[in-house]
């Protein structure tokens, strides 16, 4: 980072939408832009969000008596005492001020977005692990985390893309050891509330767009659009010494692909190039011969001109379409050799909580994944059934204030391909546990499940593990769904420490009889 921090003046010269500027402002110099009052430091220039459960204008003073030299707001307000700008757009000022305040350090890179409903942390870890085989200077922004050379940054409880402030601090940061291309998970929350722009995105990769956070985005079409920020500011991109692809990268098979291409169509996205990929059927890059074990995936990927063997140590065939899709990125957009690709696809383990196999010398199979909506739900225990030699058990919930459609959905799905589901907590907030479960098990029962025989409710989530656990037989797969790498579930508007990981591993443990972690407490424990 630069050794003098920017001037207020430099800091807004390119803002957008500013409706009124305060004067005397020339010897303003901030130490930082905050969104959240109570982290506001001195000298920082605080942002005032609206939306949501909050609305930042509300917290000024407080942003004030903690030290910010300046505000930037969407209301009309007069009484403030410090220097108050007000714009049409804060979300979009947050990232502009963000971006300025770190000197635009997206447009000395070349930026990799990767969007999707599901497998999207998989495969922006397959594409960082890809052009590091390559021999590029890679950093890495997740959902999970962010890597930056050896260091590896938590990003927060739940999935999400990180604040733009942080975005913009980690691409900095990353310019600053020497980082020349960054992938960066881009969430349609964090699209649609502006965390990544000024990302300078040259690559945009959409895994697929299917049944999720329609409780935010209203309808399906809303989400798209959100999804398809992404392919847009790949037309907005600042021009860099480095070049410009300019990629759109889909998925042929989803049900995202038509309006895709619909709007790669627009004449204000003709700078585009665009490149398909399919599990099924022939394009710019389709698989074939697949074949899992619990060794991993093989297959073949094709081009109109030669073919390629594959081989992963991840576990399930819904993989194929993530590594197509980064194998695509990569081969097409950046130049990689197909052998390091290869390379790469072959050294990346399974990403921590998706597929994650737990081990303690049982002798069924014990799997903790990501799965939580109904499409990636239906694949993960389609694959657990061509795994499993004996029967599935699926332990699952549906969070809280959430999109209340898919908690049927899921019920549904799992009464279809599971052989016993155990419907369980998964982060309820502040809505009531047993009102979701209600709503779960009767669409497990309309379905045709029959409770005590094809599912269970156990509402405390440690022990619906344990359950799952003790009633599995030789050859089994116990499959714990919808939380994966998490560190916490949240029960009204506490976060309550928890790993699923770890309670697969306390199950295991007490039926073996072996020594090992504890299950950890949760509120539903004392009911």
């Amino acid at each position: 980072m630069a050794d003098r921090n920017p001037s207020f003046q430099d800091l807004i010269a390119d803002l957008s939408g500013i409706i009124t500027r305060p004067g005397r402002t020339s010897n303003l110099i901030g130490t930082g832009i905050a969104l959240d009052s109570r982290q506001v430091q001195p000298g920082n220039i605080f942002v005032a969000l609206s939306g949501g459960q909050w609305d930042g204008h509300q917290f000024i003073m407080d942003a004030i008596q903690r030290g910010a030299v300046a505000v930037v707001g969407s209301q009309p307000l007069r009484d403030v005492s410090i220097p108050y700008l007000q714009v049409e757009d804060t979300r979009l000022a947050l990232a502009q001020l963000s971006s300025a305040f770190y000197r635009h350090p997206a447009r000395k890179m070349t930026i990799i977005g990767v969007t999707g409903t599901d497998g999207k942390t998989t495969t922006t870890n397959l594409i960082h692990s890809i052009l590091q085989s390559a021999g590029y200077k890679t950093g890495m922004v997740s959902t999970v985390n962010a890597i930056i050379g050896k260091e590896v940054i938590d990003t927060g409880y739940h999935v999400t893309t990180p604040e733009a402030p942080m975005v913009q601090e980690l691409l900095a940061r990353m310019l600053n050891v020497g980082i020349t291309h960054v992938v960066l998970e881009a969430t349609s929350h964090g699209l649609d509330q502006k965390r990544v722009a000024e990302c300078e995105f040259d690559l945009a990769v959409v895994t697929n767009i299917t049944h999720e956070h329609l409780d935010y985005h209203g309808n399906y079409e809303n989400y798209f659009e959100s999804k398809a920020k992404l392919i847009r500011e790949l037309a907005e991109t600042s021009e860099k010494s480095t070049g410009n692809p300019r990629l759109a990268v889909f998925n042929l098979d989803d049900i995202s692909c038509a309006p895709i291409q619909k709007l790669l169509n627009e004449k204000s996205l003709s700078t585009i190039q665009k490149i398909s990929y399919s599990c099924k059927q022939p394009t710019d890059f389709y698989a074939t011969d697949i074949s899992t074990s619990f060794e991993g995936i093989a297959f073949l990927i094709h081009n109109q001109d030669e073919q390629w063997v594959i081989k992963s140590p991840m576990i399930g065939s819904y993989n194929v379409a993530n590594i197509l899709a980064a194998f695509s990125a990569c081969i097409e957009g950046l130049r990689v050799s197909p052998e390091d690709a290869i390379r790469g696809i072959a050294l990346m383990p399974s990403v921590p909580g998706r597929g994650e196999r737990i081990e303690m010398g049982q002798d069924f199979t014990a799997i903790v994944d990501f799965a939580h909506t109904p499409n990636a739900l239906k694949v993960t225990l389609e694959n657990a059934r061509l795994l499993a030699r004996g029967q599935v058990i699926a332990v699952f919930g549906s969070a809280g204030l959430r999109d209340r459609a898919k908690r049927r959905m899921m019920a549904e799905t799992s009464i279809q391909l599971a052989d016993v589901t155990i419907l369980t907590a998964e982060d309820p907030r502040t809505e009531n546990l047993d009102d979701i479960l209600t709503e779960m098990v009767d669409a497990a029962l309309k379905q045709g499940g029959v409770e005590g025989k094809d599912f269970l409710c156990v509402p405390d989530r440690g022990e619906a593990i344990l359950r799952a656990v003790k009633m599995a037989q030789k050859g089994d797969l116990v499959i714990a769904c919808g939380k994966g790498h998490e560190q916490s579930m949240c029960f009204g508007m506490t976060e309550f420490p928890w790993d699923d990981r770890i309670a697969m591993k306390a199950a295991l443990a007490e039926r073996l009889g072996i020594g090992g972690p504890k299950i950890p407490y949760l509120p539903t424990r004392d009911k």
